[in-house]
Order: C-alpha cells, then sequence, then structure tokens
C-alpha cells in the first residue's frame, strides 16, 4: 500500500496512501487517528499487539488478507472493533483473492468503493461509539 498510487487506478482509485490518510484526517478531525504502514508481516503484529488503546482497528491488509492467520490471530485477542477495509472488491477478483481471513474477526468489511470503503469504515466505528 506505501506505493498504491502506482498501482491501477481504475481498480484502486489512483490515490496514495497519503492522500488517504488526509481525507480521513479532514473528514473526520475529531478522530485522533494513529496510522501505520509496513510492508513486514511481523512489525504488523507487534503492532498490534502492542496497542492497547486504541477504540478500533480499521485495516487493509491488502494480500495478508488471503493468507496472513498469524495477524488475524492478533487482531482477534483485541477487544477494540476490528473493520477491514480493501479499495477493490475482492470478491470480483482472482479466486485467491476470494479468501478473507478476517470474515470472523472483523464486525464489518468495506470493500469496492475505493477511498469510500475508508470513509464508510470509520463512519461505522462512530456509529458504534455514539
Amino acid at each position: 500500500l506505501n506505493i498504491l498510487e502506482k498501482r491501477d487506478a481504475s481498480m484502486y482509485g489512483g490515490i496514495s496512501q497519503t492522500s488517504i490518510f488526509e481525507t480521513l484526517v479532514t473528514s473526520f478531525q475529531d478522530i485522533d487517528f494513529t496510522f501505520f504502514q509496513t510492508n513486514h508481516e511481523g512489525e504488523m503484529i507487534e503492532m498490534i499487539q502492542q496497542t492497547e488503546d486504541a477504540d478500533a482497528f480499521i485495516v487493509n491488509l491488502g494480500a495478508w488478507t488471503h493468507y496472513a492467520y498469524a495477524i488475524r490471530d492478533a487482531l482477534e485477542m483485541k477487544t477494540s472493533i476490528v473493520v477491514d477495509v480493501h479499495l477493490s472488491n475482492i470478491f470480483e477478483r482472482e479466486s485467491f483473492r476470494k479468501v478473507n481471513i478476517l470474515d470472523n474477526v472483523s464486525q464489518k468489511t468495506f470493500y469496492g468503493e475505493k477511498i469510500q470503503s475508508y470513509l464508510k469504515a470509520v463512519q461505522y466505528c462512530k456509529t458504534k461509539f455514539a
């Protein structure tokens, strides 16, 4: 996701990860966001395990969505809301992408609406705390 703007714009929206983060901060000024991106599965697991005070985890696991069971286990142990987000519609893509290891861990999945998937995920979390 760190080079998102270089991926297929018709599928991913032609936007950068930074612009997604900026849009979220601008759109939800009442929320204190912490953003984290890594290309290393172990670093992601450690971040999830070490984060004790998050009300919610909104995650876009990218390809990890389909096989990263250790990340799934780390998220499953959290008492926070877990929402997973995908810019593309993973259910209309290659067969291996139809597997979502977070199916029974995340409270909600938003997919296929590019940046709107993120905006809807944050709004969903807000309704849980209203």
